[in-house]
C-alpha cells in the first residue's frame, strides 16, 4: 500500500516541521510481530524515508507473549530500546542478560560486532520503540547497558535518558557513540515542558495527545504514536493535551 502523504505545517526561515501520522507509517504484521516503521526497514521501502540525519531506524513494535527476535548479528550501530508496555529480555554473545520493563531503556553499541536476541517472556504482549542511530566512531568494543527511569510525571522539562553529547558527561545517563541525545517522560494533561535542541529533533508521541509549539508560534498537534520532525529550531515547547508519554530524539545531520 502506498504510504500516506505527511502533513506539512507552516515554517519560518529554515525552520521546518513535518508531522508523520501513525496511519502514514510503514506496516508489517507477521502474527507474532506487528511492526510500524517510521523509516524504510526490512520489507518496507519508501525512498523518501531513508532516515533523519544519523537516525536510521524507529520501529514501533508489538511482540506477542512467548515470541521474539532469534539470535542475529549487528555491527556499527547504536541500538536503543524503549519499552512502552510489558518487558523484553535481552541475551547477547558478550554474556549480558537483562529484562527491560515498561518506561525503561536499554542501549547496545554493536561496534565491531555482537550477536543478540530479544524475547518477550511476559504473559502479555510487549510494545516498544526500537531506535537505531549511526555511531560517530566505527568498530568500538561492543557493549550493553540498561537503566530504570522514574515513573513520576515530569514538570517543565523532559528527563535526559540517553546521550553521547560531551556536555552531558557525568549526568548518569545511558551512553551512545554519537553526538545525540534522547529525552522522555510522562506528562499530565495541561502540563508544559521546554525542550532545547543542539541539532534537529524527531519526536514520538508514545501515548496521549500533545501540542508542539515552535518559536514562530505555530502549533502542531500530535496524536498517540505519531512522529514529528523539527529542523532549524533551537527549542520548542510541549503541551500535554491529555495524560501521556513523549520522547524527543536530538540527532545531528549525517
Amino acid at each position: 500500500m502506498k504510504p500516506l502523504a505527511p502533513v506539512l505545517p507552516s515554517h519560518v526561515s529554515d525552520m521546518k516541521v513535518v508531522l508523520y501520522p501513525f496511519a502514514a507509517l510503514g506496516h508489517s504484521d507477521f502474527g507474532w510481530l506487528d511492526a510500524r516503521y517510521h523509516f524504510s526497514f526490512a520489507r518496507y521501502w519508501n525512498p523518501s524515508r531513508a532516515g533523519f540525519g544519523a537516525l536510521r531506524v524507529i520501529n514501533d513494535d508489538k511482540v506477542q507473549s512467548g515470541r521474539g527476535f532469534a539470535p542475529h548479528d549487528h555491527e556499527n550501530m547504536e541500538i536503543i530500546t524503549y519499552v512502552r508496555s510489558g518487558a523484553i529480555t535481552h541475551h547477547d554473545s558478550l554474556g549480558h542478560e537483562g529484562r527491560t520493563a515498561a518506561g525503561d531503556v536499554q542501549v547496545m553499541s554493536a561496534g565491531s560486532g555482537v550477536t543478540h536476541s530479544e524475547f518477550n517472556r511476559e504473559d502479555e504482549a510487549t510494545t516498544l520503540y526500537q531506535i537505531w542511530i549511526e555511531p560517530n566512531e566505527a568498530n568500538v568494543p561492543p557493549r550493553w547497558d540498561q537503566q530504570k527511569f522514574p515513573a513520576e510525571p515530569v514538570r517543565d522539562a523532559l528527563r535526559l535518558l540517553v546521550s553521547g553529547q560531551p556536555e552531558h558527561e557525568g549526568r548518569g545517563t545511558l551512553y551512545i557513540h554519537q553526538d545525540a541525545a534522547i529525552y522522555g517522560g510522562r506528562m499530565l494533561a495541561g502540563s508544559k515542558a521546554e525542550q532545547s535542541l543542539k541539532h534537529n529533533a524527531y519526536v514520538l508521541a508514545s501515548r496521549g495527545v500533545f501540542d508542539i509549539i515552535t518559536p514562530d508560534g505555530a502549533v502542531t498537534r500530535m496524536h498517540e504514536r505519531d512522529g514529528l520532525e523539527i529542523t532549524g529550531a533551537a527549542s520548542f515547547r510541549i503541551q500535554a493535551v491529555e495524560d501521556g508519554e513523549i520522547l524527543v530524539i536530538d540527532v545531528p545531520d549525517f
